[in-house]
């Protein structure tokens, strides 16, 4: 998405598509965070290795050891599962390391719900990253989206699109408060597997509804004319 137009031949033998064409029919597809994003497949794998914990726990009479180990195997599982389909090693990488800490902590402290305090305290921390990031007009949305799209900060020259994905980014701001708020109480019961079924309900269906709230917003508060996210409107130098 990043690259260049690509010259192609279309399947009906006729002439390869100009870069004015492309372009053309770049501006008059529908945007969708979802398309850009992603989220699923990655929303889906982030929430096994907890899954597995709890079921090796409760299997394994409540020993920690076995969720833990159930919790490795099915990380390292997801990882393996990862590269094959093509994500990024560094991706993986963090995604499988998240998932050794979180063994480790729970094996330092014998508490099984420790297994969850690196979620609780890392969406602790996106909650004041996402929040900090509107108010210095660095929305992060912006920031992944541009990345996403390779416009690096061309994005940020355009003010009507700084101010829509600061708008977007107060709905992201707000799963990860409502997160904070659920994992919080049952961290501190040691509720185990309710801690579970809050991970799995708050990852993937929360991340579907944010995306496509937070989209709803940020194309709401674009003017009307506005070509889009795709397409960031420089200032007129004078």
């Amino acid at each position: 998405m990043a690259g260049g137009p690509q010259h192609e031949v279309p399947p009906s033998g006729g002439a390869p598509q100009r870069p004015g064409d492309a372009e053309a029919a770049d501006r008059g597809r529908p945007e969708s965070l979802a398309d850009l994003l992603g989220g699923r497949a990655g929303a889906i794998d982030a929430t096994l290795p907890p899954v597995a914990f709890a079921v090796g726990w409760l299997l394994g009479g409540e020993s920690i050891w076995v969720g833990v180990g159930a919790a490795l195997v099915t990380g390292a599982g997801v990882a393996v599962w990862r590269l094959r389909r093509g994500d990024r090693p560094r991706s993986v990488l963090i995604g499988l390391l998240a998932v050794c800490v979180a063994a480790l902590i729970a094996l330092r402290t014998g508490r099984a719900e420790d297994f969850f305090l690196l979620q609780l305290l890392s969406n602790a921390a996106s909650t004041l990253a996402w929040a900090v990031s509107i108010l210095l007009r660095w929305p992060l949305l912006g920031v992944v989206v541009g990345a996403a799209l390779g416009q690096r900060t061309r994005w940020r020259r355009d003010a009507a699109l700084v101010r829509a994905y600061g708008r977007g980014s107060w709905v992201w701001t707000a799963t990860y408060v409502l997160r904070v708020a659920v994992f919080v109480p049952l961290y501190l019961g040691g509720q185990v597997v309710a801690l579970v079924a809050a991970r799995v309900a708050l990852t993937w269906p929360l991340v579907a509804a944010a995306l496509a709230v937070s989209w709803l917003v940020v194309r709401r508060s674009l003017p009307a004319g506005h070509p889009g996210l795709r397409h960031p409107v420089e200032p007129v130098e004078r």
